[in-house]
């Protein structure tokens, strides 16, 4: 997961929001506050909303493109509650919330790819195997 997040208004451009993405090397930003999570826009939202459709993004805000509503889980859910809400919903980042329902984080498919192998004796025994074989 990860804990840093920046969020931007619903109000700003889609150019404002490229940018941030390119600022911060993200796919997505989160829309609204901590407190008030509206929705996500997206590298892909970008693409289809608004390249695709040829609509200028110096004009066009965010509110207009975001994916909402917001899609959450709970900072104490075991990783297959974001799994399965993930995959019902098709998407590939969940907002984390806090117990006071505040956002405090992101938890991507990446991040739970990475849990998943990780903690895979499978994959854990295949690398040592590979990795220990003669040259």
């Amino acid at each position: 997961m990860s804990a840093e997040v920046e969020f931007i208004s619903p109000e700003a451009t889609v150019q404002q929001a490229a940018e941030m993405m390119g600022e911060l090397d993200v796919g997505a930003l989160p829309v609204g506050s901590a407190e008030d999570m509206q929705g996500v826009v997206t590298d892909r939202d970008l693409l289809y909303r608004v390249v695709a459709a040829g609509r200028d993004p110096k004009t066009l805000r965010v509110r207009e493109v975001m994916s909402a509503p917001a899609l959450f889980c709970r900072a104490g859910d075991d990783i297959r509650v974001a799994m399965d809400l993930m995959a019902a919903q098709n998407v590939r980042r969940l907002a984390v919330q806090d117990a006071a329902g505040q956002v405090s984080g992101w938890v991507t498919l990446a991040d739970i790819s990475r849990h998943l192998l990780v903690d895979s004796d499978l994959v854990q025994n295949a690398l040592r195997a590979v990795t220990e074989q003669p040259a």
